[in-house]
């Protein structure tokens, strides 16, 4: 697919229909986040998550983080949490905590790799979280470096690293923080990445 859409590459400004279009297309794009530039596809596709995993060096059996803009689309996954553990989440929802929570087989392995949870996030990044709603559902999205290489901080590292083997790049800028989102365990109440 990305044969078809280099032109979008260079596209400014704040192209939401075309990162849609992408992801629907089963196309790997490169989007702002809170704290650095993602690469992202949709999750219910396994051919364009095993090839943003090849772009980025990844082993499918690492796993990936979900996000989105509408906690909602979580909804199949939270039901079964207790209350507790559901109050700890919206204390930091939305904003820049991954939680890891137990999937119990509703996630494809493509997604959860070879963990029994699957790692979450309610994302307040305007771009991010406008693209999920508009898409319809979460998305995957991973730190757009090849695998061992400094995260993206702006757009013409992704480009540099990734050049135009991506289908969508843009979405303005990322929300400024220093720190990569901070993963927690939610079982455990473990601090897996500081953030």
């Amino acid at each position: 697919m990305a044969e078809n859409n280099r032109h979008s590459l260079y596209s400014t400004g704040f192209s939401l229909a075309g990162a849609v279009r992408a992801l629907a297309a089963g196309g790997v794009i490169a989007h702002p986040t809170e704290s650095v530039w993602g690469l992202a596809c949709d999750p219910n596709n396994p051919e364009a998550v095993a090839r943003l995993c090849r772009l980025k060096g990844r082993p499918l059996e690492k796993g990936l983080i979900l996000v989105s803009g509408d906690q909602h689309h979580f909804d199949a996954l939270l039901h079964n949490l207790t209350g507790d553990q559901r109050a700890r989440i919206d204390e930091t929802w939305p904003g820049p905590v991954t939680w890891l929570v137990p999937h119990f087989d509703q996630v494809a392995p493509w997604v959860s790799g070879i963990h029994h949870s699957v790692a979450l996030r309610h994302t307040d990044h305007r771009f991010t979280a406008a693209l999920t709603r508009a898409f319809g559902g979460a998305i995957v999205s991973t730190s757009a470096n090849p695998a061992g290489c400094q995260a993206a901080r702006h757009k013409f590292q992704v480009l540099r690293y990734f050049g135009d083997s991506l289908d969508f790049v843009g979405g303005g800028n990322t929300g400024g923080r220093r720190a990569p989102s901070e993963i927690r365990d939610l079982v455990s109440g473990r601090v897996v990445r500081a953030g």
